[in-house]
């Protein structure tokens, strides 16, 4: 099965916790404090790979999750931080948040992380000082990300075999190149992109695409709609097949360009060659006439079933290819998904007489400290202190016994 778009949801591994820990060893009473810290989260990361060529392996399976790390112990052991979750994708996926591409996957072993591990927290022995020597502090590990990632795949071709339905595009690469695809006397015989290799000898190749058939309308959804004009985006030359026995070829021809210019002007401007195919049914007198329907381009009499015209016609694609430039897409160049949140400044509201208390970086803090110990409780309030939180706490009406809520926890406000 051919699937070119998908939507998956990734979770990276959140770090483990640090840990309060002292020494007890025979005949050393008060040993000092030797809390590990805890291993770092599994980051998933996306790479390409030559080896696929749809993205069908994620019709079923949209939910992915990296392992978090193991927890700090004693002894200054730290925990194990969690393998990488590698998910591999064909070569020329396009990788989307909210609609924005950030990343093109286009080599093989490219790689992206689309969600960055947790970092593992600190055990107590990082917080000794020379006048608290046996701090009962440790940090929780960092939350792991979680995000809905679109994966849009381009087939990477050299050239674009376009056209109405049944004008012989998939007669047409089953003799220049290595694949088969179904051929059949009715439209809408490939349903699918068929990618094939056009081998000239002497080390010298390019790849051939057939885009199923576009009929007028295709740009609003008509026919097979631009399901696949995805992948003309990438080719550097446009061979358009044009059939013989038509009533109109210039007609046909002018339908599938305009179809072609409205899903992306930039179609319109590759490099173009005109194949007339199916040469072994019409006189030669017609194919005169319709070779001189398109006098500023480079024509091509082909019949794919009798072969003839087909080397040259090879020969001058791989011309188009050489001379043409390489397709670039536009990303944001980021090298890691990042959740794109403003910073949120502290805001307190009354609520059921409770004044709950939200802000990132006050919340943040919460997270990161194991607040059940005295000394991480200190060190917390001394950080939302320096925040400013009394003060906005005093202005919002706050009195001596009040209850404040930071996150899901419930604090008693002292003066």
């Amino acid at each position: 099965m051919f699937v070119d778009w998908t939507k998956i949801r990734v979770v990276s591994g959140s770090g483990g916790r640090g840990v309060v820990s002292f020494r007890r060893e025979k005949f050393v009473p008060k040993g000092g404090p030797d809390g590990g810290d805890g291993g770092n989260g599994g980051s998933v990361i996306l790479e390409a790979t030559s080896s696929m060529n749809t993205l069908a392996d994620f019709k079923h399976k949209k939910y992915f999750r990296a392992k978090s790390g193991e927890n700090g112990k004693g002894s200054n052991m730290s925990g194990k931080s969690a393998e990488d979750l590698i998910i591999y994708v064909p070569v020329g996926t396009m990788v989307k948040v909210d609609g924005t591409t950030i990343f093109d996957l286009n080599e093989p072993k490219k790689r992206l992380v689309v969600a960055r591990g947790g970092k593992g927290g600190r055990g107590n022995s990082h917080f000794a000082t020379s006048t608290k020597q046996a701090p009962t502090v440790a940090e929780n590990g960092e939350p792991g990300e979680e995000h809905w990632v679109e994966l849009e795949l381009k087939l990477l071709a050299d050239v674009g075999l376009v056209g109405l339905p049944n004008v012989g595009k998939s007669s047409l690469i089953s003799v220049m190149t290595n694949a088969h695809p179904k051929i059949a006397d009715y439209p809408f015989t490939t349903l699918t992109p068929v990618l094939g290799k056009v081998d000239l000898g002497f080390g010298k190749s390019y790849v051939l695409v057939d885009i199923p058939g576009l009929i007028e309308g295709a740009h609003k959804g008509g026919g097979l709609g631009i399901e696949f004009l995805r992948h003309a985006e990438r080719t550097r030359a446009i061979a358009h097949v044009i059939d013989l026995t038509s009533e109109n070829p210039l007609k046909d021809y002018k339908s599938v360009k305009s179809e072609m210019e409205k899903y992306d002007v930039s179609l319109s401007k590759r490099p173009e060659v005109i194949v007339l195919n199916k040469a072994d049914l019409v006189e030669k007198s017609k194919i005169t006439s319709i070779s001189n329907l398109f006098p500023n381009k480079d024509v091509f009499v082909v019949s794919a079933l009798t072969r003839s015209g087909v080397e040259a016609l090879k020969n001058a694609l791989h011309y188009e290819v050489q001379k043409a430039p390489t397709v670039e897409f536009r990303t944001s160049e980021k090298e890691q998904i990042k959740t794109i949140e403003e910073t949120i400044p502290i805001v307190i509201k009354k609520e059921n007489g409770i004044f709950v208390v939200k802000g990132k970086e006050v919340e943040r803090l919460l997270y990161k400290y194991q607040i059940s110990y005295p000394d991480a409780m200190e060190l917390f309030m001394k950080k939302i202190d320096a925040l400013g939180l009394e003060k906005l706490l005093k202005r919002a009406g706050a009195k001596e016994g009040d209850t404040v809520m930071i996150g899901d926890m419930e604090f008693e406000y002292h003066i």
